[in-house]
């Protein structure tokens, strides 16, 4: 079986083919690619130094899936190029997510949707996958009706360039003297700033959560009021997440309900202060939730913690399992 990963020397990119080689994913050959300064390094995957190489190599040498973490601009460009071959495609950038005519994949919950006809499937944003992956069973059993969701996320999210810039800051360099990708230093701040704003006052980021949760559900009567902020951290995202039912709920039930869904860990004993954390979900593949509680101003309405490793379940894993789930289907041979 024979694999792409394009933007393989990226952060993603790179946890994309780590998680590969953890799964025993069924590659014969590995094409891993990247831009053209990067065309001609190496890479290990399972013992072995590979050679990247550019976008034109990689389709003419047809694999048989691509799995793409390289910018939106590159797959739009790139990803038809790849499905016109024969190729199945599963994309980590926002570029098809909002396309009516391609599909939007968290597998736990919606794989079921996937035909023989899906050549290019989008994978989720990474704060969009680990808020879903914990209501999912929830709206299901009790209907939500809104969600006022509150992110802390890591500096990984925006990639190699943000981890710098941190790591410069804490080496006590001044603000002005070295190239910044934030607006604003971020080491010993908060950003309430990810993706550039829209006219509604919202950013990018935030109406990603809104559009995506909308399409993922299939259920556009739910209303989501996000606030995405970047916070000086590495490992994992973490999101306040309130939601509101239609219907009332026991308690005990709906932890019941968290604690034995595919995907999730229960992490929750204030009196031993246990609490999910992004130290804790670092180089895990799971959605921790925790601080599971009443809203005491709100009937129905329930409180949650929810934090996962951005780079693995909220973008490379993911994109991983959606491949596993094409296998399974028959539709990659």
């Amino acid at each position: 079986m024979k694999i792409a990963v394009v933007g393989a020397t990226g952060l993603v990119g790179t946890k994309m083919i780590e998680i590969l080689e953890e799964r025993k994913f069924p590659v014969s050959e590995l094409i891993p690619v990247a831009s053209e300064k990067s065309t001609g390094k190496k890479i290990k995957f399972n013992g072995n130094e590979i050679t990247v190489c550019s976008l034109a190599d990689a389709v003419a040498r047809k694999p048989v899936l691509a799995i793409f973490s390289a910018g939106s601009e590159v797959s739009k460009e790139w990803a038809t190029k790849f499905a016109e071959t024969g190729c199945r495609v599963v994309d980590n950038s926002s570029c098809w997510r909002m396309d009516s005519t391609k599909k939007l994949i968290i597998p736990e919950i919606n794989s079921d949707v996937l035909t023989e006809n899906d050549y290019i499937i989008a994978n989720p944003n990474c704060s969009t996958i680990q808020m879903l992956l914990a209501i999912a069973p929830l709206h299901k059993a009790y209907k939500v009706k809104r969600i006022v969701v509150s992110t802390y996320q890591s500096v990984t999210g925006t990639g190699y360039k943000a981890v710098e810039q941190m790591q410069t800051e804490r080496s006590g360099a001044e603000w002005g003297t070295y190239k910044a990708v934030y607006p604003y230093p971020i080491d010993k701040n908060i950003l309430p700033h990810i993706d550039s704003f829209t006219d509604n006052g919202y950013t990018k980021e935030e109406m990603k959560m809104v559009n995506e949760t909308h399409k993922i559900f299939d259920d556009y009567s739910i209303r989501i009021s996000p606030t995405t902020v970047r916070v000086p951290v590495v490992g994992g995202h973490s999101e306040s997440v309130n939601l509101e039912f239609e219907r009332d709920f026991d308690l005990p039930e709906l932890i019941n309900i968290l604690e034995n869904t595919n995907g999730v860990v229960v992490k929750d004993d204030i009196k031993n202060n246990i609490y999910p954390m992004p130290i804790h979900a670092f180089g895990k593949d799971e959605v921790f939730v925790g601080r599971i509680r009443r809203d005491i101003s709100l009937p129905s309405g329930i409180n949650l913690w929810i934090v996962a490793d951005n780079l693995r379940k909220g973008a490379a894993t993911n994109a991983i399992q959606i491949a596993e789930k094409l296998i399974e289907k028959g539709f990659i041979k």
